[in-house]
């Protein structure tokens, strides 16, 4: 049942902050009237807003997605490889549950937009009779094919043979990847079985997967709800049980919202220890600081090996895998849950008391202190991402929209659209139309790139080679379908990790009163990886992970000896 409540964004003044003009003067009395007044009109308009979405989406039936019947669907990636390198299950088994599981609950969900089931039996087959003959290659050792027989995922912007690569643009549509991506090649020297490719916004720059080629995406935990993006696809089909594993990438979010939302984790990397080609739109080496292709599973456990295979030799030594983490000798720091965000919605109450949560069980079990820490230049993560992105970014996005052919002029596309004439979605046309407005304002942009310089010295001082923090992933638990437009600027929890070229990890938390994802960001020092999927791996022990949809899941006993 849906409340007011969900779809309000209301943080009412104090009153109380009015000090008497004795202790501050008139000057100081006038910028608090302001500040109320400032207030309580965001009040009124969240309101309007929120009220707008209620009438929207609030009435609409809430479907449920069918329940898991085979337990194999709550085995994790690596456990499946286990089992199925021993024989304990055949490969075939495993790919046929998961092209079922889509099957059944894709009608609904709208994640996985390609499939490729036939071929994925044929390997499936082929990895059968290997294993079963005893003939087992080198190339498909443990050590070379660690996720051998196991299905796989992964975003429709990265190219995958004989799979569309849209990334959601009209102009586009029909046309098929020759090639696998680099990481994609990884996944499979690695063992791994594609079943399919999954939804993305328009030119993966939005955060919700909808798009005139595919259509939208719907959470699984409410198809009235968004799923995230760019990687929303990706996301949906993990929180469903379509999926094990899954490939995403992130340059504000785009791996950890779309996990956030749909109760997975979701891993951005370091900087430059995997590789971004391979996708569309083209990742530059300019964007590498910002940009980062990662892993999305279920379980924790899934997380460090896929990094492993996905780096490869690329940026695998970059990292500190191999080096054994003593949660207990880290120092752990807390903040965003008691500031807000420039143009970004207050944390909700139910986000705020889970991050609380977590301070008490990393507290309690293993005996740390969790400090709250305030940065101010947090405040203004928003600002530096825009003036970043427009600081690097060399192609344009309006020649994106036209595939790099004929101009498309964002305005026009806006009067076509107010009529269904325009193939390309409100998102993608309203970022054609403020695309470069940081270039107009020069020294706006080369003071913000400055205090981001300072941000970025202030957090890797504050963290250290031994410190990890803890963020929100979110302000809001997973908004209906189109909210997006009322909060447009509420990835910024995530950019700012972006822009400060850090790893972070979404750790999904349990479910919130109404049954939607809860969830927490934990990032470290550039190439601490290990230390944000080490917290992961121990936030999932605390919290349970992945929960299954509310009426969907088995007995919680059968997630955990998948786990083990």
């Amino acid at each position: 049942m849906c409340k007011v409540s969900d779809f309000l964004d209301i943080s009412f003044p104090k009153f109380s902050d009015i000090k008497s003009t004795t202790y501050f003067g008139w000057f100081q009395a006038m910028m608090r009237v302001k500040m109320v007044l400032k207030s309580l009109l965001n009040c009124f308009v969240n309101f309007v807003f929120g009220f707008m979405s209620l009438i929207i989406n609030g009435d609409r039936p809430l479907a449920r997605i069918p329940p898991v019947k085979n337990p194999i669907i709550f085995e994790s990636a690596s456990s499946l490889a286990r089992k199925i390198r021993s024989r304990q299950l055949k490969c075939q088994v495993v790919v046929e549950a998961y092209i079922q599981r889509i099957k059944e609950v894709n009608d609904l969900l709208n994640a996985v937009v390609s499939y490729r089931f036939n071929e994925a039996l044929d390997e499936a087959e082929h990895i059968d009779e290997m294993l079963d003959s005893g003939d087992v290659p080198d190339r498909y050792s443990e050590k070379n094919a660690p996720f051998l027989g196991v299905p796989l995922t992964v975003k429709e912007a990265f190219s995958v043979i004989d799979q569309p690569n849209t990334s959601g643009l009209v102009n586009r549509k029909g046309l098929m990847s020759d090639r696998d991506a680099p990481i994609v090649a990884n996944l499979r020297r690695a063992g791994c079985v594609i079943l399919g490719v999954t939804n993305v916004s328009e030119l993966c720059m939005w955060y919700e997967s909808a798009n005139f080629v595919y259509g939208r995406t719907n959470n699984p935990y409410d198809v009235r709800r968004i799923v995230g993006g760019s990687s929303g696809g990706e996301g949906c089909i993990l929180g469903g049980a379509g999926s094990v594993i899954g490939v995403g990438s992130d340059i504000g979010g785009s791996i950890r919202m779309p996990a956030f939302f749909n109760g997975v984790f979701g891993h951005k990397p370091s900087p430059g220890v995997v590789l971004n080609s391979g996708q569309f739109p083209t990742a530059g080496k300019e964007r590498d600081c910002m940009l980062g292709t990662g892993p999305m599973c279920r379980f924790a456990i899934d997380l460090e090996p896929m990094l492993r295979i996905m780096a490869g030799n690329y940026g695998l030594s970059k990292l500190k895998l191999d080096n054994p983490v003593d949660l207990r000798n880290l120092r752990y720091f807390s903040i965003g849950d008691d500031v807000r965000l420039n143009l970004v919605s207050a944390l909700d109450p139910e986000l705020k008391k889970a991050q609380e949560q977590v301070r008490t069980y990393l507290e309690t079990s293993l005996g740390v202190t969790v400090q709250r820490i305030q940065l101010h230049r947090l405040k203004y993560s928003l600002d530096m991402w825009f003036s970043l992105m427009s600081n690097i970014d060399n192609e344009s996005f309006v020649n994106l929209m036209g595939n790099n052919g004929p101009k498309v002029y964002p305005f026009w596309e806006g009067v076509k659209r107010a009529f269904g004439m325009s193939t390309h979605t409100v998102p993608a046309i309203m970022l054609g139309m403020i695309e470069g407005l940081d270039k107009l304002m020069p020294e706006r942009t080369k003071r913000l790139l400055e205090k981001l310089q300072r941000f970025r010295e202030e957090i890797e001082n504050i963290l250290g080679e031994d410190g990890v923090l803890i963020c929100p992933s979110h302000p809001k638990l997973a908004p209906f379908h189109n909210a997006p437009f009322l909060y447009p600027f509420n990835f910024a929890y995530t950019a700012a990790f972006n822009i400060l070229s850090l790893p972070a990890t979404q750790v999904p938390l349990g479910l919130s009163a109404q049954g939607l994802p809860l969830g927490i960001q934990v990032a470290a020092n550039k190439y601490n990886d290990h230390l944000t999927l080490a917290v992961a791996r121990e936030l999932e022990k605390g919290f349970g992970g992945w929960t299954a949809p509310v009426g969907m899941g088995l007995h919680h006993e059968t997630i955990e000896q998948s786990r083990a």
